[in-house]
Protein backbone atom coordinates (compact mmCIF):
# COMPACT_ATOMS: atom_id res chain seq x y z
CA UNK A 1 0.00 0.00 0.00
CA UNK A 2 1.29 3.47 -0.91
CA UNK A 3 -0.86 6.01 0.93
CA UNK A 4 -0.24 9.66 1.61
CA UNK A 5 -0.52 9.41 5.41
CA UNK A 6 3.00 10.80 5.80
CA UNK A 7 2.16 12.42 9.13
CA UNK A 8 0.88 9.16 10.61
CA UNK A 9 4.01 7.30 9.58
CA UNK A 10 6.33 9.99 10.90
CA UNK A 11 4.40 10.18 14.20
CA UNK A 12 4.90 6.44 14.58
CA UNK A 13 8.66 6.78 14.10
CA UNK A 14 9.47 10.03 15.94
CA UNK A 15 6.40 11.01 17.98
CA UNK A 16 8.20 13.40 20.31
CA UNK A 17 10.01 15.54 17.74
CA UNK A 18 8.68 19.02 16.98
CA UNK A 19 6.62 18.93 13.80
CA UNK A 20 5.06 22.38 13.64
CA UNK A 21 5.63 25.89 14.98
CA UNK A 22 2.97 28.53 14.28
CA UNK A 23 3.67 32.16 13.44
CA UNK A 24 2.30 34.29 15.00
CA UNK A 25 1.85 32.72 18.40
CA UNK A 26 4.80 30.36 18.54
CA UNK A 27 2.66 27.33 19.29
CA UNK A 28 4.70 24.12 19.11
CA UNK A 29 3.25 20.71 18.27
CA UNK A 30 5.02 17.38 18.25
CA UNK A 31 4.35 14.79 15.56
CA UNK A 32 2.21 12.84 18.03
CA UNK A 33 0.14 15.88 18.93
CA UNK A 34 -0.35 16.95 15.33
CA UNK A 35 -1.24 13.41 14.27
CA UNK A 36 -3.86 13.20 17.01
CA UNK A 37 -5.38 16.43 15.74
CA UNK A 38 -5.46 15.08 12.17
CA UNK A 39 -7.22 11.96 13.45
CA UNK A 40 -9.82 14.10 15.21
CA UNK A 41 -10.41 15.97 11.94
CA UNK A 42 -10.93 12.66 10.15
CA UNK A 43 -13.40 11.66 12.86
CA UNK A 44 -15.31 14.92 12.45
CA UNK A 45 -15.75 14.15 8.77
CA UNK A 46 -16.83 10.63 9.62
CA UNK A 47 -19.42 11.93 12.08
CA UNK A 48 -21.01 13.78 9.16
CA UNK A 49 -21.09 10.66 7.02
CA UNK A 50 -18.37 11.92 4.68
CA UNK A 51 -16.39 8.98 3.36
CA UNK A 52 -13.79 7.83 0.92
CA UNK A 53 -13.77 9.66 -2.40
CA UNK A 54 -16.11 12.45 -1.26
CA UNK A 55 -14.90 16.03 -1.44
CA UNK A 56 -14.34 18.48 1.43
CA UNK A 57 -13.29 22.05 0.70
CA UNK A 58 -11.25 24.31 2.96
CA UNK A 59 -11.25 28.11 2.72
CA UNK A 60 -8.70 29.62 5.05
CA UNK A 61 -5.30 31.20 5.42
CA UNK A 62 -2.51 28.97 6.75
CA UNK A 63 -3.25 27.54 10.20
CA UNK A 64 -2.93 24.33 12.21
CA UNK A 65 -6.40 23.16 11.14
CA UNK A 66 -5.31 23.35 7.51
CA UNK A 67 -2.48 20.92 8.20
CA UNK A 68 -4.88 18.69 10.14
CA UNK A 69 -7.33 18.58 7.25
CA UNK A 70 -4.62 17.86 4.70
CA UNK A 71 -3.35 14.84 6.60
CA UNK A 72 -6.85 13.71 7.54
CA UNK A 73 -7.34 13.16 3.80
CA UNK A 74 -4.37 10.80 3.86
CA UNK A 75 -5.97 8.75 6.62
CA UNK A 76 -9.47 8.43 5.19
CA UNK A 77 -9.49 8.59 1.40
CA UNK A 78 -11.67 11.69 1.62
CA UNK A 79 -10.60 14.19 -1.04
CA UNK A 80 -9.50 17.60 0.22
CA UNK A 81 -10.13 20.62 -2.02
CA UNK A 82 -8.00 23.60 -0.94
CA UNK A 83 -9.62 26.87 -2.07
CA UNK A 84 -7.91 30.14 -2.86
CA UNK A 85 -8.76 32.96 -0.47
CA UNK A 86 -8.23 35.35 -3.39
CA UNK A 87 -11.17 34.03 -5.39
CA UNK A 88 -14.66 35.52 -5.28
CA UNK A 89 -17.68 33.53 -4.14
CA UNK A 90 -18.79 33.36 -7.77
CA UNK A 91 -15.50 31.73 -8.78
CA UNK A 92 -15.55 29.37 -5.81
CA UNK A 93 -19.11 28.32 -6.61
CA UNK A 94 -17.89 27.04 -10.00
CA UNK A 95 -15.30 24.87 -8.23
CA UNK A 96 -17.78 23.63 -5.62
CA UNK A 97 -20.20 22.58 -8.35
CA UNK A 98 -17.48 20.99 -10.50
CA UNK A 99 -16.26 18.69 -7.72
CA UNK A 100 -19.66 18.17 -6.03
CA UNK A 101 -18.29 19.44 -2.72
CA UNK A 102 -20.13 17.90 0.25
CA UNK A 103 -18.64 20.03 3.02
CA UNK A 104 -16.78 23.31 3.45
CA UNK A 105 -14.42 24.14 6.29
CA UNK A 106 -13.99 27.90 6.54
CA UNK A 107 -12.09 30.38 8.70
CA UNK A 108 -13.70 33.36 10.36
CA UNK A 109 -11.70 35.68 8.12
CA UNK A 110 -13.47 34.07 5.14
CA UNK A 111 -16.95 34.03 6.69
CA UNK A 112 -18.34 36.66 4.33
CA UNK A 113 -17.22 34.74 1.25
CA UNK A 114 -18.63 31.54 2.76
CA UNK A 115 -21.94 33.30 3.32
CA UNK A 116 -22.08 34.26 -0.33
CA UNK A 117 -21.56 30.58 -1.22
CA UNK A 118 -24.68 29.36 0.59
CA UNK A 119 -26.51 28.63 -2.64
CA UNK A 120 -23.72 26.46 -4.06
CA UNK A 121 -25.26 23.13 -3.02
CA UNK A 122 -22.83 22.38 -0.19
CA UNK A 123 -24.40 20.12 2.43
CA UNK A 124 -22.20 20.64 5.51
CA UNK A 125 -20.72 23.93 6.76
CA UNK A 126 -17.86 23.64 9.24
CA UNK A 127 -16.78 26.82 11.04
CA UNK A 128 -13.16 26.89 12.19
CA UNK A 129 -13.71 29.99 14.35
CA UNK A 130 -16.37 31.61 16.49
CA UNK A 131 -17.17 34.03 13.70
CA UNK A 132 -18.97 31.27 11.83
CA UNK A 133 -22.66 31.40 11.07
CA UNK A 134 -25.03 30.29 13.82
CA UNK A 135 -26.07 26.71 13.15
CA UNK A 136 -22.89 25.72 11.33
CA UNK A 137 -20.84 22.92 12.83
CA UNK A 138 -18.40 24.15 15.49
CA UNK A 139 -15.22 22.39 14.41
CA UNK A 140 -13.27 22.89 17.63
CA UNK A 141 -16.08 21.55 19.81
CA UNK A 142 -16.80 18.57 17.56
CA UNK A 143 -13.08 17.70 17.28
CA UNK A 144 -12.61 17.92 21.05
CA UNK A 145 -15.43 15.40 21.53
CA UNK A 146 -13.70 12.72 19.46
CA UNK A 147 -11.69 9.80 20.85
CA UNK A 148 -8.58 9.30 18.67
CA UNK A 149 -7.79 5.87 20.14
CA UNK A 150 -10.96 4.54 18.51
CA UNK A 151 -9.88 5.61 15.03
CA UNK A 152 -8.85 3.12 12.38
CA UNK A 153 -7.40 4.61 9.17
CA UNK A 154 -9.05 3.72 5.90
CA UNK A 155 -7.14 1.61 3.42
CA UNK A 156 -6.36 3.77 0.38
CA UNK A 157 -5.27 2.63 -3.04
CA UNK A 158 -2.22 4.40 -4.50
CA UNK A 159 -4.39 5.82 -7.29
CA UNK A 160 -7.14 7.09 -4.97
CA UNK A 161 -7.37 10.87 -5.23
CA UNK A 162 -5.84 12.61 -2.23
CA UNK A 163 -6.71 16.19 -3.11
CA UNK A 164 -7.89 18.38 -5.95
CA UNK A 165 -5.85 21.52 -6.62
CA UNK A 166 -7.63 23.89 -8.94
CA UNK A 167 -5.55 25.93 -11.36
CA UNK A 168 -5.80 29.70 -11.25
CA UNK A 169 -7.94 29.85 -14.37
CA UNK A 170 -6.07 32.87 -15.80
CA UNK A 171 -6.45 31.35 -19.28
CA UNK A 172 -9.94 29.95 -18.88
CA UNK A 173 -12.12 27.97 -16.49
CA UNK A 174 -10.19 26.47 -13.55
CA UNK A 175 -9.22 22.82 -13.84
CA UNK A 176 -9.05 20.47 -10.86
CA UNK A 177 -5.71 18.67 -10.88
CA UNK A 178 -6.13 15.16 -9.46
CA UNK A 179 -3.30 14.35 -7.06
CA UNK A 180 -3.41 10.67 -6.01
CA UNK A 181 -1.97 9.18 -2.81
CA UNK A 182 0.92 7.76 -4.81
CA UNK A 183 1.89 11.23 -5.97
CA UNK A 184 1.78 12.81 -2.49
CA UNK A 185 3.87 10.03 -0.96
CA UNK A 186 6.44 10.06 -3.76
CA UNK A 187 6.80 13.83 -3.52
CA UNK A 188 7.83 13.36 0.08
CA UNK A 189 10.22 10.47 -0.48
CA UNK A 190 11.93 11.78 -3.59
CA UNK A 191 12.27 15.40 -2.52
CA UNK A 192 13.72 14.40 0.84
CA UNK A 193 16.21 12.07 -0.86
CA UNK A 194 17.22 14.19 -3.86
CA UNK A 195 17.31 17.53 -2.06
CA UNK A 196 19.18 16.10 0.90
CA UNK A 197 16.59 17.03 3.54
CA UNK A 198 17.39 16.00 7.12
CA UNK A 199 15.57 15.48 10.40
CA UNK A 200 17.23 18.61 11.81
CA UNK A 201 15.98 20.79 8.93
CA UNK A 202 13.66 23.68 9.77
CA UNK A 203 11.65 25.18 6.91
CA UNK A 204 9.30 28.18 6.94
CA UNK A 205 6.07 27.86 4.97
CA UNK A 206 4.58 31.25 4.15
CA UNK A 207 3.17 30.47 0.71
CA UNK A 208 -0.57 29.68 0.85
CA UNK A 209 -1.47 26.07 1.47
CA UNK A 210 -4.13 26.20 -1.21
CA UNK A 211 -1.22 26.30 -3.65
CA UNK A 212 0.90 23.28 -4.56
CA UNK A 213 4.03 25.06 -3.36
CA UNK A 214 2.66 25.43 0.15
CA UNK A 215 1.96 21.70 0.38
CA UNK A 216 4.82 20.17 -1.57
CA UNK A 217 7.60 22.62 -0.67
CA UNK A 218 8.17 21.92 2.12
CA UNK A 219 5.31 20.48 4.18
CA UNK A 220 5.22 16.89 2.94
CA UNK A 221 8.98 16.49 2.24
CA UNK A 222 10.04 17.94 5.61
CA UNK A 223 7.58 15.70 7.46
CA UNK A 224 8.92 12.76 5.48
CA UNK A 225 12.43 13.56 6.69
CA UNK A 226 11.24 14.27 10.25
CA UNK A 227 12.09 17.97 10.36
CA UNK A 228 10.14 21.00 11.52
CA UNK A 229 7.79 23.33 9.65
CA UNK A 230 7.43 26.95 10.76
CA UNK A 231 3.94 27.82 9.53
CA UNK A 232 3.19 31.48 8.83
CA UNK A 233 -0.45 32.52 8.60
CA UNK A 234 0.38 34.96 5.81
CA UNK A 235 3.50 36.46 4.28
CA UNK A 236 5.20 39.38 6.00
CA UNK A 237 8.86 39.94 5.09
CA UNK A 238 9.96 41.25 8.48
CA UNK A 239 8.13 38.48 10.30
CA UNK A 240 9.74 35.85 8.08
CA UNK A 241 13.25 37.14 8.74
CA UNK A 242 12.62 37.27 12.49
CA UNK A 243 11.30 33.70 12.46
CA UNK A 244 14.27 32.49 10.40
CA UNK A 245 16.55 33.78 13.16
CA UNK A 246 14.44 32.61 16.10
CA UNK A 247 13.79 29.12 14.74
CA UNK A 248 17.19 28.65 13.04
CA UNK A 249 15.63 27.91 9.64
CA UNK A 250 17.84 25.82 7.39
CA UNK A 251 16.02 25.62 4.03
CA UNK A 252 13.80 28.32 2.54
CA UNK A 253 11.45 28.16 -0.45
CA UNK A 254 9.76 31.06 -2.17
CA UNK A 255 8.71 32.39 -5.54
CA UNK A 256 10.76 35.17 -7.18
CA UNK A 257 8.33 37.88 -6.06
CA UNK A 258 8.66 36.79 -2.44
CA UNK A 259 12.45 36.55 -2.57
CA UNK A 260 12.55 40.09 -3.96
CA UNK A 261 10.30 41.34 -1.14
CA UNK A 262 12.54 39.61 1.39
CA UNK A 263 15.58 41.15 -0.29
CA UNK A 264 14.05 44.64 -0.23
CA UNK A 265 13.14 44.40 3.48
CA UNK A 266 15.50 46.21 5.86
CA UNK A 267 16.07 42.96 7.76
CA UNK A 268 17.81 41.45 4.73
CA UNK A 269 21.06 43.24 5.50
CA UNK A 270 21.09 42.58 9.25
CA UNK A 271 19.53 39.15 9.84
CA UNK A 272 21.85 36.36 10.95
CA UNK A 273 21.57 33.89 8.06
CA UNK A 274 24.15 31.46 9.36
CA UNK A 275 21.58 28.69 9.91
CA UNK A 276 20.40 28.69 6.27
CA UNK A 277 21.84 25.79 4.23
CA UNK A 278 20.20 27.00 1.03
CA UNK A 279 17.27 28.83 -0.51
CA UNK A 280 15.35 27.61 -3.53
CA UNK A 281 13.11 29.57 -5.88
CA UNK A 282 10.30 28.20 -8.02
CA UNK A 283 6.99 29.09 -9.61
CA UNK A 284 8.47 31.45 -12.22
CA UNK A 285 11.82 32.27 -13.84
CA UNK A 286 14.21 33.84 -11.34
CA UNK A 287 15.98 37.09 -12.29
CA UNK A 288 19.72 36.52 -11.97
CA UNK A 289 20.33 39.65 -9.91
CA UNK A 290 18.11 38.34 -7.08
CA UNK A 291 20.07 35.12 -6.75
CA UNK A 292 23.32 37.09 -6.87
CA UNK A 293 22.23 39.37 -4.01
CA UNK A 294 21.56 36.33 -1.81
CA UNK A 295 24.88 34.80 -2.76
CA UNK A 296 26.57 38.04 -1.74
CA UNK A 297 25.07 37.49 1.69
CA UNK A 298 26.70 34.06 1.76
CA UNK A 299 23.51 32.09 1.04
CA UNK A 300 23.51 29.17 -1.39
CA UNK A 301 20.70 29.90 -3.83
CA UNK A 302 19.12 27.33 -6.15
CA UNK A 303 16.46 27.54 -8.82
CA UNK A 304 13.89 24.76 -8.95
CA UNK A 305 11.20 23.76 -11.37
CA UNK A 306 7.87 22.07 -11.09
CA UNK A 307 4.17 22.44 -11.67
CA UNK A 308 1.04 21.34 -9.87
CA UNK A 309 0.49 18.50 -12.32
CA UNK A 310 3.96 17.03 -11.82
CA UNK A 311 4.45 17.16 -8.09
CA UNK A 312 6.10 20.60 -8.02
CA UNK A 313 9.61 19.28 -7.30
CA UNK A 314 10.99 17.71 -10.49
CA UNK A 315 14.68 18.66 -10.63
CA UNK A 316 17.58 18.79 -8.20
CA UNK A 317 21.10 20.17 -8.04
CA UNK A 318 23.92 20.12 -5.53
CA UNK A 319 24.94 23.14 -3.50
CA UNK A 320 28.27 23.28 -5.35
CA UNK A 321 26.55 23.37 -8.73
CA UNK A 322 24.06 26.06 -7.71
CA UNK A 323 26.61 28.77 -8.55
CA UNK A 324 28.55 26.87 -11.23
CA UNK A 325 25.33 26.25 -13.16
CA UNK A 326 23.62 29.55 -12.42
CA UNK A 327 20.30 29.73 -14.26
CA UNK A 328 19.89 25.95 -14.44
CA UNK A 329 17.07 24.09 -12.70
CA UNK A 330 19.28 21.03 -12.26
CA UNK A 331 18.94 17.41 -13.34
CA UNK A 332 15.72 15.36 -13.23
CA UNK A 333 15.18 13.83 -9.80
CA UNK A 334 15.39 10.09 -9.26
CA UNK A 335 12.79 8.10 -11.20
CA UNK A 336 11.85 11.26 -13.12
CA UNK A 337 12.08 10.89 -16.89
CA UNK A 338 12.46 14.08 -18.91
CA UNK A 339 12.40 14.62 -22.68
CA UNK A 340 12.75 17.67 -24.89
CA UNK A 341 10.82 17.38 -28.14
CA UNK A 342 10.19 19.45 -31.24
CA UNK A 343 6.80 20.21 -32.75
CA UNK A 344 6.67 16.72 -34.30
CA UNK A 345 7.41 14.87 -31.06
CA UNK A 346 11.03 14.11 -31.96
CA UNK A 347 13.76 14.40 -29.33
CA UNK A 348 16.04 17.40 -29.75
CA UNK A 349 19.81 17.20 -29.09
CA UNK A 350 21.61 18.88 -26.18
CA UNK A 351 21.81 22.62 -26.62
CA UNK A 352 18.60 22.88 -28.65
CA UNK A 353 15.26 24.01 -27.28
CA UNK A 354 12.18 21.81 -27.14
CA UNK A 355 9.03 21.28 -25.12
CA UNK A 356 9.67 19.64 -21.76
CA UNK A 357 7.87 16.33 -21.19
CA UNK A 358 7.91 14.56 -17.83
CA UNK A 359 7.01 11.02 -16.78
CA UNK A 360 7.18 9.23 -13.44
CA UNK A 361 5.33 8.43 -10.20
CA UNK A 362 5.24 12.15 -9.35
CA UNK A 363 2.82 12.97 -12.20
CA UNK A 364 -0.89 13.57 -11.56
CA UNK A 365 -3.85 11.56 -12.89
CA UNK A 366 -5.15 14.41 -15.02
CA UNK A 367 -8.00 16.85 -14.59
CA UNK A 368 -11.24 16.22 -12.72
CA UNK A 369 -14.29 15.89 -14.98
CA UNK A 370 -12.22 17.04 -17.94
CA UNK A 371 -11.13 14.12 -20.14
CA UNK A 372 -10.30 16.42 -23.06
CA UNK A 373 -7.83 18.46 -21.02
CA UNK A 374 -6.40 15.26 -19.57
CA UNK A 375 -5.86 13.74 -23.00
CA UNK A 376 -4.20 16.95 -24.22
CA UNK A 377 -1.72 16.96 -21.33
CA UNK A 378 -1.07 13.24 -20.73
CA UNK A 379 -0.32 11.25 -23.86
CA UNK A 380 -0.83 7.52 -24.41
CA UNK A 381 2.66 6.76 -23.08
CA UNK A 382 2.04 8.66 -19.82
CA UNK A 383 4.26 11.62 -20.78
CA UNK A 384 3.00 14.88 -19.32
CA UNK A 385 3.35 17.77 -21.77
CA UNK A 386 4.31 20.75 -19.60
CA UNK A 387 3.97 23.47 -22.22
CA UNK A 388 7.35 24.78 -21.07
CA UNK A 389 10.33 25.15 -23.38
CA UNK A 390 13.74 24.06 -22.14
CA UNK A 391 17.20 23.00 -23.25
CA UNK A 392 19.77 20.71 -21.69
CA UNK A 393 23.55 20.99 -21.72
CA UNK A 394 26.11 18.27 -22.28
CA UNK A 395 26.23 17.51 -18.53
CA UNK A 396 22.50 16.84 -18.31
CA UNK A 397 21.47 20.10 -16.64
CA UNK A 398 18.22 21.67 -17.79
CA UNK A 399 17.43 25.35 -18.41
CA UNK A 400 13.92 26.77 -18.88
CA UNK A 401 13.52 28.88 -22.02
CA UNK A 402 9.93 30.00 -21.48
CA UNK A 403 6.39 28.90 -22.23
CA UNK A 404 5.58 27.24 -25.55
CA UNK A 405 2.64 29.58 -26.02
CA UNK A 406 4.95 32.57 -25.45
CA UNK A 407 7.49 31.54 -28.09
CA UNK A 408 7.81 34.12 -30.86
CA UNK A 409 8.07 32.94 -34.48
CA UNK A 410 9.53 35.86 -36.40
CA UNK A 411 10.24 35.34 -40.08
CA UNK A 412 10.12 31.58 -39.49
CA UNK A 413 12.72 31.73 -36.70
CA UNK A 414 11.93 30.67 -33.14
CA UNK A 415 12.71 33.33 -30.53
CA UNK A 416 12.58 32.43 -26.84
CA UNK A 417 11.58 35.38 -24.62
CA UNK A 418 13.27 33.99 -21.48
CA UNK A 419 16.68 34.24 -23.19
CA UNK A 420 16.20 37.96 -23.86
CA UNK A 421 14.64 38.60 -20.45
CA UNK A 422 17.66 37.06 -18.71
CA UNK A 423 19.97 39.48 -20.49
CA UNK A 424 17.75 42.46 -19.73
CA UNK A 425 17.59 41.95 -15.95
CA UNK A 426 21.38 41.74 -15.82
CA UNK A 427 21.45 45.46 -16.70
CA UNK A 428 22.08 47.44 -13.50
CA UNK A 429 19.20 49.84 -14.22
CA UNK A 430 16.54 47.22 -15.09
CA UNK A 431 14.57 45.61 -12.28
CA UNK A 432 12.04 43.57 -14.23
CA UNK A 433 11.51 42.64 -17.87
CA UNK A 434 9.09 40.81 -20.13
CA UNK A 435 9.25 40.05 -23.84
CA UNK A 436 5.93 39.61 -25.62
CA UNK A 437 5.24 38.68 -29.23
CA UNK A 438 2.87 40.91 -31.19
CA UNK A 439 1.61 40.59 -34.79
CA UNK A 440 3.70 42.14 -37.56
CA UNK A 441 2.80 42.38 -41.24
CA UNK A 442 6.30 41.69 -42.48
CA UNK A 443 7.69 39.15 -39.99
CA UNK A 444 4.50 37.55 -38.69
CA UNK A 445 5.51 38.32 -35.12
CA UNK A 446 8.03 40.59 -33.45
CA UNK A 447 9.08 40.99 -29.85
CA UNK A 448 8.19 43.94 -27.64
CA UNK A 449 10.09 44.57 -24.39
CA UNK A 450 8.23 45.77 -21.30
CA UNK A 451 10.69 47.09 -18.73
CA UNK A 452 10.60 48.28 -15.12
CA UNK A 453 13.54 50.42 -14.08
CA UNK A 454 15.12 50.43 -10.66
CA UNK A 455 14.49 53.54 -8.54
CA UNK A 456 16.78 56.41 -9.43
CA UNK A 457 17.71 55.06 -12.86
CA UNK A 458 16.81 56.30 -16.31
CA UNK A 459 17.16 54.62 -19.69
CA UNK A 460 16.02 55.28 -23.22
CA UNK A 461 15.01 52.69 -25.79
CA UNK A 462 18.27 53.40 -27.58
CA UNK A 463 20.25 52.66 -24.43
CA UNK A 464 18.52 49.29 -24.08
CA UNK A 465 19.14 48.28 -27.68
CA UNK A 466 22.78 49.36 -27.46
CA UNK A 467 23.16 47.16 -24.38
CA UNK A 468 21.56 44.13 -26.06
CA UNK A 469 23.24 44.44 -29.46
CA UNK A 470 26.55 42.76 -28.55
CA UNK A 471 24.79 40.12 -26.45
CA UNK A 472 22.09 38.80 -28.77
CA UNK A 473 21.63 38.09 -32.45
CA UNK A 474 20.01 40.98 -34.30
CA UNK A 475 16.85 39.00 -35.02
CA UNK A 476 16.26 38.63 -31.24
CA UNK A 477 16.35 42.36 -30.48
CA UNK A 478 12.93 43.77 -29.49
CA UNK A 479 11.30 45.94 -32.11
CA UNK A 480 9.71 48.21 -29.50
CA UNK A 481 10.36 49.02 -25.84
CA UNK A 482 7.75 50.08 -23.31
CA UNK A 483 8.61 51.36 -19.83
CA UNK A 484 6.16 50.55 -17.00
CA UNK A 485 5.99 51.14 -13.27
CA UNK A 486 5.34 47.42 -12.68
CA UNK A 487 4.67 44.25 -14.64
CA UNK A 488 1.38 42.44 -14.07
CA UNK A 489 2.04 39.21 -12.18
CA UNK A 490 0.06 36.59 -10.32
CA UNK A 491 0.63 36.29 -6.54
CA UNK A 492 3.20 33.57 -7.35
CA UNK A 493 5.28 35.76 -9.63
CA UNK A 494 4.09 34.47 -13.01
CA UNK A 495 3.94 37.12 -15.69
CA UNK A 496 0.54 37.86 -17.17
CA UNK A 497 1.84 38.24 -20.69
CA UNK A 498 -1.63 38.17 -22.20
CA UNK A 499 -2.38 41.37 -20.27
CA UNK A 500 0.75 43.01 -21.64
CA UNK A 501 -0.11 41.90 -25.15
CA UNK A 502 -3.62 43.29 -24.86
CA UNK A 503 -2.31 46.53 -23.39
CA UNK A 504 0.09 46.99 -26.31
CA UNK A 505 -2.64 46.43 -28.86
CA UNK A 506 -4.91 49.10 -27.38
CA UNK A 507 -4.59 52.48 -29.06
Amino acid sequence: MIAGDVLGERARLTPGRTALVTIPGGRRLTYRELDQRAIRCAQVWGSLGIGRGERVGILSHNRVEYVEAFFAAGKTGTVLVPLSTRLTARELAVIAADCAMRALMYAGSCAQTAEELRGAGIEHWIALDERGRRGDLDYAARAAAQEPSAFRPGRCDPEDIYCLLYTSGTTGAPKGVMLPHRMIAFNGYNTAACWGLREDDVAPVFTPMYHAGGLSVFLVPIFTAGGTIVLHETFDAGEVWRAITAEHATVVFGVPTIFKMLMDAPEFATTDVGSIRWCISGGAPLPAYIAERYRQRGIVFKQGYGLTEAGVNCFAMTEDDAARKAGAIGKPMMYTEARLVDGHGNDVPAGETGELLLRGPHVCKGYWNNPQATAAALDANAWFHTGDLARSDDEGYFYIAGRLKDMIISGGVNIYPAEIERELVLHPAIEDAAIVGVPDEKWGEVGVAFLVLRPGHDLTAGDVLAYLAPRLAKLKLPKDIVFLDALPRTPYGKLLKSELRDRYRRP
